[in-house]
């Protein structure tokens, strides 16, 4: 899809793991960190642990994509690092930061910063002094909200639990933040903008630009002290720049101006949002954020702006950033099974996709989140049932029939016709929450990676409860080609080519890259099969050989 799958040159090594052969394929362009995470997940070792690679005679091998190639008979064999050398690594680690730090502090003259601050400090406390009367005000009115916040907050419990049979909560609530969020403003490049609309957008590589664009501007900052510490420690940023990009593709779609949002509710809305999207390997914030930013993507390429209302649109993009809120990490099939809350609750019947419209609409029913606040009541009717209905449309178990739906529409597709453009709707919303093959082979991969982390987590808890185990997630069965080909194949590409015929300029951009896609998962697939059969017929030769030599 980045490039044509010709071109795709894998590379494979042979690893020891508890005494069985494993193999593992990658590309040449993968990043060290790619590949140390694809050791980890082969090796049964937790994510992010620390780890060196050994060849049989106790030589470390270097974990990158230049490292040299094994065969079945010289096995690679994967070692986490103890605590020891971890806590050398961690010195060592913080001694650089340190020096990072100063150097930053000198380069950016902290000092003289500081002294501009507090002197602007004290200035504005001179005004406030004289506008006295205007804070005691201020104060009054402040009190006043955090009195009648917590009466509410009181009477309607605050908080959520998942309702599943196992202890899924991690403590999360739906309560909002009161304040304005407290971060410096982030401005997004001109170059993320355009990026914004594309179907190609990297959501994992981009990251890293922006951040250090953002860094470099805060240094004139009087915030450039906190933005400092929040960089050292990191975790914040990402969800910073996709809370940015999703309050921006709502002011640039003319939602906030259509739906008179107050842009501070807005930002509540989103931070309580994400605050309630766990932190599953695949349905995660970053996953609604991908989900939500393709949706606004195709509203650009298919030119939806001429041929839907802005409160279709509004729906839309709604129901994309709200579409998998508060996943536990294990689907319907599991829930069912076990028995879960959410199962009974529901009756077996969608039971996370309820789940998820019921977190939205309790968030929303929270006034300063309520981002329909300014809607007519009536309006809201609607538009609640409408985001309900997309939601609902996300349950792979209806994909049959919403696509027959779809077919019998499009050869006569009227934009006028309420009905259509609801099953239209619900096509858009199915294509942005599977449409990860559409980008790049180096944006896609690593989402395979973490879909098929969740379905071993699954599994490995269905064969512990003694429950039925789908093959497409056994880690004993299923491999990264077979888990694809089957869903590009006959999912993903019938749906897309079924949308082509409504808006043809999908196929380049969209379609194409799945086929390629197609293209590239079966050419690995042979690769694999090829090793697989080579190893078979090595056994045989050794087993016949040993043989006719005790013979």
């Amino acid at each position: 899809m980045g490039s044509s799958s010709s071109s795709y040159a894998p590379k494979a090594i042979f690893l020891d793991v508890d005494g069985k052969m494993q193999k593992v394929v990658f590309s040449r362009h993968c990043s060290p960190c790619d590949i140390k995470e694809l050791l980890c997940t082969s090796s049964n070792i937790p994510r992010n642990t620390a780890i060196m690679m050994v060849d049989p005679e106790g030589a470390l091998v270097s974990i990158d994509p230049t490292m040299p190639t094994n065969s079945p008979n010289s096995l690679y064999k994967v070692v986490p690092l103890s605590t020891g050398q971890l806590g050398e690594k961690e010195d060592m680690f913080q001694n650089v930061l340190s020096q990072v730090a100063e150097q930053f502090s000198r380069a950016f003259r902290i000092n003289e910063l500081k002294t501009e601050v507090t002197n602007r400090l004290a200035m504005l406390e001179k005004r406030v002094e004289l506008e006295g009367l205007k804070v005691v005000e201020i104060e009054k009115c402040k009190n006043d909200l955090r009195k009648l916040r917590d009466e509410m907050t009181s009477r309607s419990g605050g908080r959520i639990n998942c309702p599943c049979k196992y202890n899924f909560d991690d403590g999360k609530k739906v309560t909002p933040r009161r304040d304005v969020p407290n971060y410096p403003k982030y401005t997004l490049s001109q170059e993320t903008v355009e990026a914004l609309k594309k179907p190609t957008f990297d959501v994992w590589h981009w990251e890293h630009n922006e951040v250090w664009k953002q860094y470099a501007n805060a240094r004139h900052l009087a915030i450039f002290d906190a933005f400092h510490r929040s960089f050292l420690h990191g975790c914040h940023l990402v969800r910073l720049q996709m809370l940015s990009c999703l309050e921006y593709m709502y002011h640039d779609l003319g939602l906030v101006k259509e739906f008179n949002m107050n842009p501070i509710t807005l930002k509540r809305w989103l931070l309580a949002i994400q605050e309630n999207y766990r932190n599953n390997p695949f349905h995660n914030f970053r996953h609604c954020f991908c989900v939500s930013q393709m949706m606004y993507g195709m509203i650009h390429l298919c030119n939806l702006q001429e041929k839907l209302t802005l409160t279709d649109m509004g729906i839309l993009m709604t129901a994309a950033v709200c579409h998998d809120l508060d996943h536990p990490g294990y689907n319907n099939t599991y829930q069912i099974n076990a028995r879960t809350e959410l199962a009974v609750r529901y009756n077996d019947i969608s039971p996370l996709e309820n789940h998820h419209c019921a977190v939205a609409f309790q968030i929303i029913s929270l006034p300063e989140c309520n981002i329909f606040a300014n809607v007519d009541p009536e309006a809201f009717k609607q538009i609640r049932q409408a985001i309900i209905t997309l939601i609902l449309a996300t349950d792979m178990a209806r994909h049959g029939e919403i696509l027959d739906s779809f077919k019998q529409k499009v050869d006569n597709f009227d934009f006028t016709n309420e009905e259509h453009v609801t099953c239209l709707k619900m096509v858009l919303i199915k294509c942005c929450d599977i449409s990860n093959e559409v980008r790049p082979t180096e944006v896609a991969e690593p989402w395979v990676d973490c879909l098929l982390e969740e379905y071993f987590m699954q599994s490995d808890r269905e064969k512990s409860e003694g429950l039925p185990v789908a093959p497409f997630m056994d880690r004993d069965k299923v491999t990264k080609p077979t888990a694809q080909i089957g869903f590009i194949k006959f999912v993903l590409i019938p749906m897309f080519e079924t949308v082509m015929k409504l808006f043809p300029q999908i196929e380049e951009i969209m379609v194409q890259p799945l086929r390629d896609s197609r293209d590239h998962y079966e050419e690995l697939k042979q690769i694999d099969d090829a090793m697989t059969e080579g190893s078979s017929l090595v056994f045989k030769f050794s087993k016949d050989f040993k043989k006719s030599e005790s013979g």
